[in-house]
């Protein structure tokens, strides 16, 4: 067999002092790291999933409510323009607390880690879901209203948070494939959502608040399971100096007692910024050496939140109507729609170490482009030709897959890899705040370009898909099982920065002997306490 050909799995990696070579692939894969990812995107991301849709199916008997309730208050029904309004809010308010939760991050996860910062964020959640599952009880729509933002900022929080911790605690041979977890498991929560909203379950008149209620479950399991794991052991070492610590939570993670080599690639990266602070967001979009890492960053989670997938959700019930499907039977058949989300996501989790970043991130795109004109033609055509809705059913289900398998998750994959520990938080910051402006953006925006272009309006998505398409292959570099100075390498001469001096700052506290290392390794810990002795 020819050895280029062979499984990724049984690629060798290059081996730490002293040691043979270690093998990358499924060996990686420790119990510990598994059910960290598991259960921190389960607490995390799998609720921003599932507030995505949970909203859906009660849509109606929620108004019905907040007239109700606007009535025995006022004496009057409400107003259908006012009723639209209040619904609205409901919906679009949980980006705003998006928004907040993406800006407050960065000084969240310097103090208290990443790993307690996941923690602490259950309390958003929990008491979003009682607000919202007792508003009924209590006769207040304010209280889901509230309860909406909460737990958008339950969300902004996670989906910077979470991307963090599991990209500092995977060896790079898996990095993509544990970062895709983040997006298994928003589609997981949307298909739930989905699934629960089925009128056999909850999703009746007397039962919606349960909808909201259910939110509890996974933040009782994170706050259960997650304190019994270790902490990021990059945090640790670099913005905590805790050596000791940062070993055992290798050792836990990775499943071996040697973590030198490992311990060894963190120091190297500590000692090329040895003197540098957390970054501010400012600092980092003053900063050269990154600046197209950060163009990237923007680019990528504004075409994720931009290139229409919203507007598909907005256009399924419509076009599943067209296609002569029963009314009642549409929630069901709708459920396709969450489960290729969820099957694309884990096929690209499966192959994204396989295939790289750049293959499934601009091809996603690529195909969502194609689908988008067919549906196009197809909407506009499809009462002359009776088999045109049926067409426009698969378009749908292919640009949802298309989205999953690359633009749905990678982009919280590319932040994590492109930034050095320091400038990490901040980066977040910045894509957090793009992607939940550009989500209230499309909210805002959408109903008026429906209005306007009609099925063209899938015309502007295919636009933006282009655009996005076209920069990431111009720009983006493969990051596929690179370290930061190899990425950092990457983009150097887009940036300006000299790639000699690069890796003369990279490499010039390696240049002792191994013998001098491990010398000052040993005299700089005291009782697990990393001090200012260490180079």
């Amino acid at each position: 067999m020819d050895p280029a050909a062979a499984p990724e799995e049984d690629t060798l990696v290059a081996p730490a002092a002293g040691k043979g070579p270690r093998r990358a692939g499924k060996g990686n894969w420790s119990g510990s790291l598994i059910v960290a990812s598991l259960t921190g995107a389960f607490g995390s991301s799998f609720l921003y999933g599932y507030n995505l849709s949970v909203v859906n199916a009660p849509a109606v008997y929620i108004k019905k409510f907040y007239n109700e309730t606007w009535e025995r208050r006022y004496g009057f029904s409400v107003d259908e323009s006012t009723l639209t309004l209040l619904w609205s809010i409901t919906v679009s308010i949980f980006a705003i607390g998006g928004l907040v939760g993406a800006i407050i991050v960065t000084p969240i996860v310097k103090f208290f880690g990443r790993k307690c910062t996941l923690l602490l964020n259950n309390v958003f959640a929990v008491t979003a879901a009682l607000l919202m599952s007792l508003s009924l009880l209590a006769g207040s729509f304010e209280m889901l209203i509230l309860g909406r933002i909460i737990m958008g900022v339950d969300a902004g929080i996670s989906l910077s948070a979470l991307p963090m911790y599991l990209s500092e605690i995977s060896p790079k041979e898996i990095r993509g494939s544990l970062g895709q977890v983040t997006a298994i498991f928003i589609c997981v929560g949307v298909f739930t959502g989905q699934v629960l909203g089925l009128p056999e379950i909850f999703g009746k008149e007397s039962r919606w608040p349960y909808l909201f209620g259910v939110i509890i479950v996974p933040s009782l399991v994170q706050v259960v399971i997650l304190p019994f794991l270790p902490e990021s052991p990059r945090y640790l070492l670099l913005e905590k100096h805790n050596t000791s610590k940062a070993e055992k939570a290798f050792q836990t993670f990775l499943g071996k007692d040697d973590v030198s080599h490992e311990v060894e690639e963190v120091l190297a990266e500590s000692r090329v910024q040895r003197n540098t602070k957390l970054v501010s967001v400012l600092q980092l979009l003053k900063t050269r050496s990154v600046r197209w890492q950060v163009i990237t960053v923007v680019v990528t989670m504004g075409c994720y939140q931009l290139c229409g997938l919203n507007a598909i959700w907005y256009y399924t019930n419509n076009i599943f109507g067209e296609a002569g499907i029963n009314p009642e039977t549409i929630p069901y058949v709708t459920l396709s729609t969450g489960a290729v989300e969820t099957l694309a996501a884990v096929f690209s989790g499966l192959v994204i170490e396989r295939l790289g970043r750049r293959p499934l991130l601009i091809g996603g795109f690529g195909l969502m482009i194609v689908f988008f004109a067919i549906l196009t033609v197809s909407l506009t055509l499809q009462n002359n030709v009776h088999w045109l809705p049926y067409l426009s059913i698969f378009c749908i289900l292919a640009i949802i897959a298309s989205f999953c398998i690359g633009p749905g998750g990678i982009p919280f994959v590319l932040t994590g890899e492109f930034f050095q520990q320091s400038q990490r938080p901040a980066a977040f910051m910045i894509a957090g705040t793009v992607n939940w402006l550009s989500n209230f953006a499309v909210g805002l925006l959408f109903p008026f370009i429906q209005s306007g272009l009609q099925t063209y309006c899938f015309l502007v998505f295919a636009a933006i898909c282009f655009a996005g398409a076209t920069y990431l292959f111009f720009v983006l570099p493969e990051t596929k099982n690179k370290t930061l100075n190899e990425i950092s390498q990457a983009f150097a001469k887009r940036n300006k920065v000299s790639l000699e001096m690069q890796e003369m700052n990279h490499y010039s506290g390696e240049r002792k002997s191994s013998e001098e290392q491990d010398s000052n390794f040993t005299s700089s810990v005291d009782n697990g306490e990393t001090k200012k002795g260490i180079v």
